[in-house]
């Protein structure tokens, strides 16, 4: 594959202002960190908020009882659980956010992207037709047509001392681009990364492939030779990789960044033989089962990886963030049982707004800053882990070709009950992702502001208000009730949607865009209903 450089050799200049009070502030900040600690990012694919035996609500859940993560309890009791952690409603929006600190909104990405170049994943509607985003993802390099150009992250993590990984599913843009080869975007090292999404199979002995009329599939896992033929999970071949890849940086005492992005527990939902049985005989159906022993499978991933930095007395130099890409997949046929419950209490799952398609399991340690067993109730999103990781890898004022959205939480790290009510985050889905109907799966917007989340159904214009922390359900829309919390959130919303450029899509039957927000409110005020 041809292989893209910025002018230069360099993605990054870096400049150093002088004689800021507020740069002195933050050095003084940044000189009682750890020296350029390890970082590793533990990202896995579909995770919901209920899909582990931690339990990031109030109580435990029938749904913590079933899951099986040892080690995922492990990083609990030894750092930091975020409660109010998200994400974006599907994968590669998300991912891209984390490389560029960018809000979806702001890029573009806002909806999967093909492993094919210029291909729209949309899915044909008769009632909205999809906005001009940017389906060929991300680009480190100008002029790539439907991409975002923005600095990433772990090219800024290398030009400043860090050897970088990526291992497992990388999806950050379509083929004959250059965000198709993580080692475009800074990434020293690629295990089994490319364009696509999901394996073909998850098997040694299918070598990870499920060809179609004797030709290779298109989801075909690369990289992995080694394993083919054999009985390795993928999600074991990709640890004993990554494992590997981790020698280098410690022979050469080089600070190392991790990208742990595991396929699992992505479709096609297959057996990992080494845990299936115990979930058949708890009773769950065969799918289930399936999913119930890929979740196990991961977290066995990062039990090696937690007893791999025990062993080399890395653990107290190395900070692991643990976070999922998009809420649950809760679609039928594709999950047993019944649609949209899969990450009860929250409402539906994967591609929807509601809080089962972007609240995440996450999970902070870090020795000597993070307290051990504590918990977090600050909402976060995914843009926040780009500033974030800049900061604890002492890295400062970088220049970059774009505008960060997200917000260092490092001082929730420092402090479990640091607190912003006032701060708002936002979601946009201007996209249909798949064919299933469903509660806000596509041609959506949301935002949270403290307790408060608003969310926009494009195709009906409505308007609905839900207070958290009383309902995380989302069952009791209270906009009738509260006009004066509905009037004032939703000219927030407009205003940070407009700032940062939200594509409205538009109706088919007369090609007129959606409108915002404020004008649908303001439109039911003035005909009183």
């Amino acid at each position: 594959m041809r292989q893209w450089r910025h002018s230069g050799q360099r993605f990054i200049r870096w400049v150093l202002p002088v004689g800021s009070v507020l740069l002195v502030a933050f050095m003084t900040r940044m000189n009682s960190l750890p020296k350029q600690p390890n970082i590793i990012v533990f990202l896995v694919d579909d995770m919901g908020w209920q899909d582990t035996s931690v339990p990031f609500w109030t109580e435990a859940t029938a749904f913590n009882k079933r899951y099986h993560t040892p080690n995922m309890e492990r990083l609990a009791r030894e750092g930091m659980k975020f409660t109010n952690a998200y994400a974006n409603p599907v994968c590669t929006p998300t991912r891209v956010s984390l490389l560029t600190g960018m809000n979806a909104t702001r890029h573009r990405v806002t909806n999967w992207t093909s492993p094919n170049r210029n291909t729209n994943t949309d899915y044909p509607d008769s009632s909205l037709s999809p906005v001009n985003w940017n389906l060929n993802g991300l680009s480190p390099v100008a002029d790539v047509e439907h991409t975002v150009y923005a600095t990433p992250l772990p090219a800024i993590l290398s030009d400043n001392g860090y050897y970088t990984i990526h291992c497992g599913k990388a999806h950050f843009g379509s083929a004959g681009t250059p965000g198709s080869n993580p080692t475009n975007l800074g990434f020293r090292v690629n295990i089994a990364g490319s364009e696509i999404g999901h394996p073909a199979s998850y098997l040694g002995t299918d070598n990870y492939d499920r060809p179609v009329n004797g030709k290779p599939s298109r989801n075909a896992v690369p990289g992995l030779d080694l394993y083919h033929g054999t009985d390795t999970f993928l999600t074991e071949a990709l640890t004993k990789e990554a494992l590997k890849a981790l020698e280098a940086p410690l022979k050469q005492q080089q600070p190392f960044f991790l990208y742990m992005a595991h396929y699992a527990v992505h479709t096609p939902i297959m057996a990992d033989k080494r845990f299936v049985d115990k979930y058949h005989q708890m009773g769950l159906d065969g799918t289930e089962a399936n999913y119930a022993s890929l979740v196990e499978g991961m977290d066995k991933s990062l039990g090696d990886i937690l007893q791999f930095l025990d062993d080399h007395k890395l653990t107290d130099n190395t900070i692991i963030l643990f976070m999922s890409d998009n809420g649950g997949l809760s679609t039928t046929p594709l999950r047993g049982g019944q649609a949209h419950t899969h990450n009860l209490p929250l409402r539906a799952g994967k591609g929807s707004v509601y809080e089962g398609g972007i609240r995440e399991p996450m999970l902070v340690r870090w020795p000597g800053v993070v307290k051990a067993g504590s918990t977090a109730s600050q909402y976060v999103l995914i843009d926040d882990f780009f500033p974030t990781i800049l900061q604890i890898a002492s890295v400062k004022s970088p220049k970059l070709i774009q505008p960060v959205d997200g917000r260092s939480f490092l001082p929730i790290l420092r402090k479990s009950t640091w607190s912003d009510p006032s701060r708002m985050l936002v979601w946009h889905h201007p996209n249909r992702w798949i064919a299933q109907e469903g509660p806000a799966l596509a041609w959506a917007s949301a935002c949270r502001q403290g307790d408060w989340k608003l969310v926009y159904q494009h195709k009906t214009g409505q308007l609905e208000l839900y207070n958290l922390k009383n309902d995380i359900g989302e069952q009791h829309n209270v906009a009738a009730q509260e006009p004066q919390q509905l009037k004032r959130l939703t000219t927030l919303f407009t205003n940070e949607l407009q700032k940062m450029g939200a594509q409205m899509p538009t109706f088919t039957h007369n090609g007129q865009a959606v409108r915002w927000p404020s004008e649908v409110l303001s439109r039911q005020l003035s005909s009183g209903r």
